[in-house]
């Protein structure tokens, strides 16, 4: 049962000392599973929203104060501390009430999004920080595609700013930041991942002065966090906050700004209960604040680029480069990977891609080999004629099981045995294996002995991350640089003239609805990395299919065949955005209980809910979790509020993800 905060102004930083009180608590903590606010009793008069420290089954946690009640018939325990600040703003109350609504969670898990990361309370201190004065002067000129971006971009309401690598939207937004913090307002800056925050942040603070912009994330401490959300709380001038989804829930009060840069990225998705979208949790936010909310990328996501045209909602495109003047030519070339003459010296790398990185090496230039690892689904392919092993039933790869020599499909349960060749030109050289960062890793120490290399993935240590190694890595501190998609996106490397895609097929064989879009946002993006204005480019494409139109899209920048042809493939197979999507997953002792779990609940959707389609049940992508085998279900609706009813309705032991961006 969903609860409706009260509105009111802010609570003074000292309570009023009253007689006792009672009040009921959003109590912020995992380990807290039931569906109501707690009552506790209180010595002082509180507001709604603030922030409490109460006990928990002996445990010490914070909540929010949700409201007064009258004294209960029942014994309750007193609060333990009172935060010495400010209370939420009331719009952070009311997203905490929709949130829970719109995407179903323990009221724990929900609360502890809008609360600090440890149960200390800092000590307050006055801030008499005043409002920041923009230092707009010292930024370069405006280009006419951002000037028109910025007209357009006008008053509350979802832009959806569609501009191509190298075209300045870093630069728009600090503009609309300006705008907004002259307004008297806050802004909100999103980045998918932390690497991203630290050039966005070396922008922003120029440009607005270090005390005023704030970054919050995971790798900060959890001291370091508390203290700034604190800190957010006390503010009573206008902030910029920097950070991933996580920034959504700092306590901001008077909004008008919220921008999600690379808004099409998969990191944008909450993988644990809450299972939220931060570009839905922005939307609401900015509603609540009447705010402006931008939507940037260079390859939109496919449901957002849907929802603007349905809702006709401003699309604001710039496809020239910010210094138009600067613009440097960018070379495509295909390697055919059936052609084992082209990789006479590697296995891996073909002689095409290793001849011109020795040539940029000898210029003292740059290389960067990317690897689209993204899942790990093995290749199933031809290396003759390209076939791939795709599900007749929902055009998804299959993937191969080795412990039962079986192509399964894990959505509708699909599957066949391996074929011993090619069923289209009879080939026997069936390829079912991947290639990892590592393996490159060692194939480039060999053919280069002199070079200075560097791998960036998420296996690499914290004091080797990408963020680490920016600035020196665009001083030329590499000469060949090795990584997965996080090496796509955001960097501008002056002295890069090289990109080497190893094989532009694999995330096209994730067997997921998204397979098509990601490789068309992950290869547009890497292509992006050259041909920014700052030396001409070279980019080596190797693939068994070069006829892909995905890959043809995505290299040669055609957003808009590529969006055609995707929207028709989705209608057909009954994808979003022409459906709801649900995936339920259990897990038990044995993949036969399992199996039987998931048949039974099946069955009893397909009776209790109408217009509904139930497929599977099939071993989850990954079939042992924690000792224990995973089944899953996916359920698919015309109306999102139905899956919320299915949700409500499950037996316990199930897990799910409404509104999934894959179905791995």
């Amino acid at each position: 049962m969903a609860f409706q905060p009260e509105s009111g102004a802010l609570a003074a930083k000292t309570p009023i000392l009253v007689g006792m009180e009672y009040y009921e608590v959003l109590v912020g903590a995992m380990a807290y599973h039931g569906d109501e606010a707690l009552t506790y009793s209180a010595g002082a008069a509180l507001r709604p929203g603030q922030i409490v420290r109460v006990s928990l089954r002996q445990r010490s946690v914070l909540g929010i104060v949700l409201r007064q009640v009258t004294r209960p018939q029942f014994e309750v325990k007193p609060l333990g501390a009172i935060a010495p600040f400010p209370a939420l703003p009331p719009q952070s109350l009311q997203l905490l009430a929709w949130l829970r609504a719109y995407y179903p969670a323990p009221l724990g898990a929900v609360v502890r999004q809008f609360v600090p990361p440890t149960e200390l309370f800092p000590k307050p201190s006055e801030l008499s920080i005043a409002a920041p004065v923009p230092d707009i002067a010292s930024l370069p000129p405006l280009s006419p595609g951002q000037e028109n971006a910025l007209k357009t971009i006008a008053g509350p309401g979802t832009f959806l700013l569609h501009g191509i690598t190298g075209s300045g939207k870093s630069r728009v937004y600090v503009e609309l930041a300006a705008r907004t913090i002259a307004a008297g307002k806050s802004a909100l800056v999103l980045t998918p991942e932390i690497g991203l925050t630290a050039q966005l942040t070396e922008t922003f603070r120029r440009t607005f002065g270090a005390e005023s912009v704030y970054v919050l994330h995971s790798q900060l401490t959890a001291a370091q966090r508390r203290n700034i959300w604190y800190e957010l709380l006390a503010r009573t001038t206008p902030v910029i906050v920097i950070g991933p989804r996580s920034a959504l829930f700092s306590p901001v009060a008077n909004l008008g700004l919220i921008v999600l840069d690379e808004s099409h990225d998969n990191a944008y998705k909450n993988e644990s209960a809450p299972h939220y979208h931060a570009a839905r949790v922005a939307a609401k936010l900015a509603a609540l604040h009447d705010a402006t909310m931008v939507l940037g990328s260079a390859t939109p996501a496919i449901e957002d680029y849907y929802l603007a045209q349905a809702k006709d909602r401003p699309i604001i495109s710039m496809h020239q480069l910010a210094k138009q003047a600067d613009a440097t030519p960018t070379t495509i070339e295909m390697v055919d990977m059936r052609k084992h003459e082209s990789f006479s010296r590697s296995p891996l790398l073909s002689d095409l891609l290793l001849t011109r990185m020795a040539s940029a090496m000898e210029r003292g230039e740059q290389s960067l080999l990317f690897l689209n690892r993204r899942g790990t689904a093995n290749i199933i392919l031809c290396s003759a004629c390209g076939w791939q092993s795709l599900c007749p039933n929902c055009d998804l790869a299959l993937t191969y099981h080795g412990d039962e020599h079986l192509l399964r499909c894990h959505l509708c349960g699909f599957h066949s045995q391996l074929p011993t060749s090619c069923p289209i030109c009879g080939d026997t050289d069936i390829l079912f294996k991947s290639i990892g960062t590592k393996a490159v890793m060692d194939a480039l120490k060999k053919l280069f002995p002199a070079a200075r290399l560097q791998r960036f993935d998420t296996d690499t240590k914290k004091t080797e991350r990408l963020e680490q190694h920016i600035t020196a890595l665009a001083d030329g501190s590499a000469d060949i640089i090795v990584g997965t998609q996080m090496v796509g996106k955001g960097l501008d490397l002056p002295k890069l003239s090289v990109v080497g895609i190893v094989n532009a097929d694999s995330s096209l064989l994730i067997p997921d609805y998204t397979a098509a879009e990601q490789t068309y946002q992950l290869i547009s993006q890497v292509v992006g990395r050259v041909g920014r204005g700052h030396r001409a480019g070279t980019v080596i494409v190797q693939t068994y299919d070069p006829k892909s139109a995905t890959l043809q899209a995505a290299v040669h920048r055609q957003w808009q065949t590529f969006y055609d042809a995707e929207m028709q493939e989705r209608r057909a197979y009954h994808f979003p955005p022409f459906t709801y999507l649900l995936k339920l997953r259990v897990l038990r002792a044995t993949s036969k209980s399992a199996e039987k779990a998931a048949n039974s609940v099946a069955d009893s959707l397909r009776k209790q809910f109408s217009g509904i389609s139930v497929e599977g049940p099939a071993p989850s992508f990954h079939p042992r979790v924690g000792g224990k085998y995973s089944w899953q279900l996916l359920v698919k609706a015309a109306s999102r509020q139905t899956l919320v009813g299915i949700i409500n309705s499950l037996p316990s032991g199930w897990s799910y993800d409404i509104d999934p961006t894959n179905l791995l």
